[in-house]
């Protein structure tokens, strides 16, 4: 996929331990921001914030090998019912911000998502975040309702939450993969998360 917007070259790929500071510095930034998420402060270290998320797809956007972006997803609930139906997170560095970076992560976390049997992705943005609305509608997302002062930030305001969703394209062969995945990781004493391998590296060039 090209990207003609910008001259900066970048891929996406699987994100990795390795890369726990780039991810916990572009977390942060997005924090600072004020507009990104009810959290005071990234996580302590790569296992906390993996342990919060699917095991996969979680992906990086790298330009000459340097993080600039990262997209996961979470779980939305441990009720079986709810396996196919998952939460977005998805953060860039403020200077490559604009240059088709967040639009070619959330593209391939939708179609690594598929893969990995989610039939629903769901995301939560504050109503003052124009960016990112934008972004999810670009890339299908739907306005579902919104969340009248459903968080309080750590200053002790209240804000409200724009309920956004996307359904795969095939949503009755995600569910069955999704039983498939889920079953084999029920049977793995060591490994209770679905194991699903992420898509191969994906070049976007100007």
């Amino acid at each position: 996929m090209a990207v003609t917007r910008t001259a900066t070259r970048f891929e996406i790929g699987p994100l990795k331990q390795a890369d726990w500071p780039a991810v916990a510095r572009i977390f942060e930034a997005g924090i600072a921001g004020g507009d990104a998420t009810f959290e005071p402060a990234a996580p302590g270290s790569w296992q906390e914030w993996s342990d919060a998320r699917l095991r996969e797809p979680k992906l990086a956007a790298r330009a000459r090998g340097e993080v600039i972006g990262w997209a996961a997803l979470s779980a939305t609930s441990t009720r079986p019912v709810y396996r196919g139906v998952a939460e977005v997170g998805i953060y860039v560095a403020p200077e490559h911000m604009g240059k088709g970076v967040g639009r070619a992560l959330l593209g391939a976390l939708v179609d690594a998502s598929e893969r990995a049997g989610i039939w629903t992705l769901q995301a939560g943005i504050f109503p003052e975040n124009r960016a990112s609305i934008a972004l999810h509608e670009r890339c299908g997302f739907e306005l579902v309702g919104v969340r009248r002062k459903i968080g309080q930030m750590p200053d002790g305001r209240w804000r409200d939450d724009r309920g956004t969703q996307r359904a795969a394209k095939d949503r009755l062969a995600a569910a069955r993969h999704a039983w498939i995945v889920n079953g084999a990781a029920r049977r793995s004493p060591c490994h209770p998360r679905r194991r699903v391998r992420c898509a191969g590296v994906a070049r976007h060039d100007p």
